[in-house]
């Protein structure tokens, strides 16, 4: 069979529902397929096992064609399936021996399989494009030279071995040497710069006017970074005070909630005193009243004759009065008739309602 110009390689996104992935392209054997399975949202790549008891361990069909997983893949996660053709020629070519098609074939494809799965790698690697100039593409520093540092070009466009931020060199001064990414403090301004190329230092500060300013980047303007903490400070300080302003409203808050309540409970107790001296006047009422009761059923009053009932219209007990003007005389009741109580006297008018009182009392 012919082979296809085509990748080595297949992805597909997870649904839920779905645990078998197609693999569209010539596979030799079971093992020559590798399977990934990669979280979404943070990059994370797992190397499945073919046979395995994984969540996502698989297993491949007779036919190389199909990869199902042990369950479904969700819709976080998705499935790379790439072909890593073992780099061997393993057909033995023996002479005066047949020459089969089919073997010779095969050989031919495993060796377009290799190249396209090493096109595949060079296609995801850093490289130089076609008309690029530069030449040199080797790091030419020792392993202890590039050791914690990173890749870079030198200002002649070459790959070196550099430092991500820098070295820290002090504070500038003319007739230094200075490598790229070197870190340099301005005194006159306390600007940081970063040499962006490779240079002995002449002239003198400020660094954004002197003659190799072009060989500078400024990293930190400490004018606008004194600003920044100026502005910063200030909006703590407000913070704080609008804090401050806060607990004391919160303050004043629980003392007029305090003194609410205890304005509250005087009033209760006030209620309680008020409720307390309408009882005792209405006890004082009702005890005058009775006394009045008794008065008014033990004195009559004034009458032209003998009267039969009280001032209730209650039958008259012995002891009652009262004064006959018509006689001018005050009489008592014996319990059945009414006799004489004192001889005639018109004063008796008057002085009938003290004998009476001072009898009831």
């Amino acid at each position: 069979m012919t082979v296809a110009a085509q990748n080595s390689f297949i992805s597909y996104t997870g649904n839920g529902s779905t645990a078998a992935y197609s693999w569209p392209f010539k596979l030799f054997q079971a093992s020559d397929l590798k399977v990934y399975t990669v979280v979404t949202a943070t990059g994370v790549s797992t190397l499945q096992t073919s046979g395995g008891g994984g969540t996502y361990d698989y297993n491949i069909n007779g036919a190389l064609n199909t990869v199902t997983l042990n369950n479904n893949l969700p819709n976080t996660h998705k499935i790379y399936l790439t072909r890593v053709q073992e780099l061997s020629q393993p057909t033995d070519y023996i002479e005066g021996d047949a020459f089969p098609a089919a073997a010779h074939e095969d050989t031919l494809d495993k060796i377009v399989l290799q190249i396209q799965q090493q096109q595949e790698q060079l296609d995801r690697a850093f490289k130089l494009d076609q008309v690029n100039t530069g030449t040199t593409v080797d790091i030419a520093t020792i392993v202890s030279e590039r050791s914690g540092k990173v890749l870079g070009f030198d200002p002649s466009g070459n790959l070196i071995a550099t430092q991500e931020i820098g070295t820290y060199k002090g504070n500038w001064a003319a007739s230094t040497e200075y490598k790229a990414r070197a870190l340099v403090k301005d005194t006159s301004t306390n600007n940081i710069f970063l040499c962006n190329t490779a240079h002995t230092s002449s002239g003198s500060q400020p660094l954004t006017t002197n003659t190799d300013s072009a060989k500078w980047d400024l990293i930190v303007d400490a004018a606008s970074a004194t600003t920044s903490a100026t502005n910063a400070q200030a909006s703590a300080n407000a913070a704080a005070a609008s804090a401050s302003t806060a607990q004391g409203h919160a303050n004043t808050a629980s003392t007029q909630a305090s003194t609410a309540t205890s304005q509250a409970s005087t009033a209760t107790s006030q209620a309680s005193a008020a409720a307390a001296s309408a009882n005792a006047a209405a006890a004082s009422a009702a005890s005058a009243a009775s006394h009045l009761d008794t008065f008014d059923d033990l004195y009559l009053g004034v009458k032209n004759a003998d009267p039969s009932v009280d001032n209730d219209g209650d039958a008259l007990t012995s002891g009652d009065m009262y004064y006959n003007n018509s006689s001018n005389e005050l009489k008592i009741y014996d319990g059945s008739v009414w006799r004489l109580a004192a001889v005639d006297t018109t004063a008796f008018a008057q002085a009938g309602f003290a004998i009476a009182m001072a009898v009831a009392l």
